[in-house]
């Protein structure tokens, strides 16, 4: 690739095509006013003029532009020196002390924008120096010079002015031109990734929704002892899937906002009492030990922990794809503990394949991973490191890394945190009661196992229920029943959601309506207000928490 651009190249090519033409004019002009000798100077300058052309259509800028403008301020002295002062050529000089500026680069050749301008600013004083003396003592003669060659001058400076100018107000509507396009194409890029990334968060979250739902009811439907730990880890499971989608969606976020941490009241042993549970299983089928050393004097502690287990079940599963023989290590232990505050020390240990020096700082970036051999071997999308660095900046630590190829990888961080008490534990695990004896809700849900899920959720709560199974049909019902509130999903055959909450509007103004969508983009969220409804509750949600806003919706 050249390393000129293309507007500079056309910039001189068109340029040296100019000045042949004017010079060839000055050519005759000179003979008309009997100036032989100054006619052939001219006439001399011409070859060098087409030179140029030539040579920067080639691509060799750098003498195509020497060439160029030594000839153009030779020419300009000279017939300026012959001519005289009356006639004004040196003020063509004007052209020429301000042309480096645009001929060559700033920040690349700013030597040569300071010798050009130099040699036309020196021509110029060397001529008024010598009073025009400089190549010739012998001049035109004044009258005829102010009369036939000042307005010829003038004229030559106010072409070469006027084209310039036309020149770049052409290459730059060219190039807003194409800004505006690419723009176009970026924003329309843009929409097309909310869309793919709007639809699969939904596709997924929807069967998501039934797990999670499901497991909740299981676990609510006094399950035998025996069964309380696959209940808990089948709801777990659903949770890390979650995890998995909201690595990507988080990503997208990450880019432009920052990520908000919700903390509450933690229990560091129960919070990740389940990760053995849950990713043993990938190591029996690798042959490799899973081991969890967990120091069980640590307090409570405020922390996000839905973030905080992100980070580990990123780290540990990165840990365990990597590993095909011997362990991988989880430790979580207390540094140090003050009076109100604890720190608290993670490390993931592997005795994997490792990463090399050279790599380390490499596997932080999105999509990114340490050689080509390793997605293709291992999988993954590249995005768990990014995600883990992210969370671990936002909760005021750094993400640290020892690794040596073949000798494994640990990964570790500390956490500076706020000791909780047994009160605040109990006051944030507290299961609300709710207040919905006898309310009736209509639940508008095309997807037969949401269907089911929400209904058990919804009449274990004593509410009574009504199922639509499109927006029109929602309309209807509305129409013919009353109704305390209208749980409505969003993306529905026939109508969705949006429409049948604007049809609802047109005749009652009062019904809470609570979008059930499964999607976290905000320009979901502005049309779910635009189209008159309430709120919205994501999927796949926590049961108490939908319990939560319906009371919440018919109270007010």
């Amino acid at each position: 690739m050249s390393e000129f651009s293309t507007r500079r190249i056309k910039l001189v090519f068109s340029l040296s095509l100019l000045t042949t033409l004017i010079s060839i004019i000055w050519f005759f002009i000179a003979r008309g006013l009997d100036m032989s000798l100054l006619s052939n100077y001219i006439g001399a300058t011409v070859p060098f003029f087409i030179l140029s052309a030539f040579i920067s259509k080639k691509g060799n800028l750098t003498l195509a532009r020497f060439i160029y403008m030594i000839a153009f301020n030779l020419s300009v002295t000279l017939t300026a020196s012959f001519i005289g002062k009356a006639g004004s050529v040196e003020f063509i000089l004007m052209f020429a002390l301000a042309l480096p500026f645009v001929m060559f680069s700033f920040r690349r050749e700013k030597s040569l924008i300071v010798f050009f301008s130099a040699l036309s600013m020196l021509l110029w004083f060397l001529l008024y120096f010598t009073n025009f003396d400089l190549f010739t003592s012998i001049h035109m003669d004044q009258e005829m010079a102010s009369t036939y060659v000042y307005p010829i001058s003038v004229v030559t400076t106010i072409v070469l002015v006027t084209y310039q100018l036309i020149f770049f107000s052409y290459i730059n509507a060219q190039y807003y031109s194409k800004i505006y396009n690419q723009r176009e194409e970026a924003i329309e890029a843009s929409n097309s990734k909310s869309r793919f990334l709007s639809m699969m968060s939904h596709e997924i979250r929807t069967p998501l929704n039934a797990v999670i739902g499901l497991s909740h009811i299981l676990g609510d439907t006094n399950p035998r002892k025996d069964q309380e730990q696959n209940i808990e880890a089948l709801n777990y499971s659903g949770k890390i899937l979650l995890n998995l989608l909201n690595n990507v969606l988080d990503f997208s976020k990450m880019e432009s906002t920052k990520i908000e941490l919700d903390p509450i009241p933690t229990n560091i042993m129960a919070a990740v009492k389940q990760i053995k549970k849950i990713h043993e299983p990938s190591c029996i089928r690798k042959g490799i030990t899973l081991k969890l050393a967990i120091d069980e004097e640590i307090p409570l502690v405020w922390l996000d922990v839905v973030r905080f287990n992100q980070v580990i079940n990123n780290l540990v599963s990165n840990a365990i794809k990597f590993t095909d023989e011997g362990t991988v290590t989880l430790k979580i232990a207390k540094r140090s503990l003050a009076d109100e505050t604890i720190i608290l020390s993670t490390e993931i240990i592997d005795t994997g394949i490792g990463i090399p020096k050279d790599q380390q700082e490499k596997i932080w970036q999105a999509f990114t991973q340490a050689s080509s051999s390793t997605n293709r071997l291992y999988g993954g999308t590249g995005l768990g490191l990014p995600i883990v660095k992210s969370i671990v900046e936002a909760m005021g630590s750094k993400m640290e890394i020892d690794s040596e190829k073949g000798l494994g990888s640990r990964f570790y961080f500390d956490l500076n945190l706020k000791l909780a008490t047994n009160q605040e534990l109990e006051r944030a695990s507290y299961k609300k009661e709710h207040q919905l004896n006898g309310k009736r809700i209509l639940l508008v849900e095309d997807n037969q196992i949401n269907v089911m899920v929400g209904k058990q959720i919804l009449e274990k709560a004593k509410l009574e229920v009504d199922v639509a199974y499109d927006g029109l049909e929602a309309v209807e019902k509305v129409r013919e029943k009353e109704y305390d509130a209208v749980l409505m999903d969003i993306q529905m055959p026939h109508m969705d959601g949006y429409s049948a909450s604007k049809e609802i509007r047109k005749f009652n103004t009062t019904i809470p309506i609570l979008a059930l969508s499964a999607s976290v983009f905000m320009e979901v969220k502005s049309k779910i207000l635009e189209s008159g409804m309430n709120g919205f509750i994501f999927k796949p949600f926590d049961p108490n928490g939908l319990l939560d806003k319906i009371e919440e919706a018919v109270s007010t």
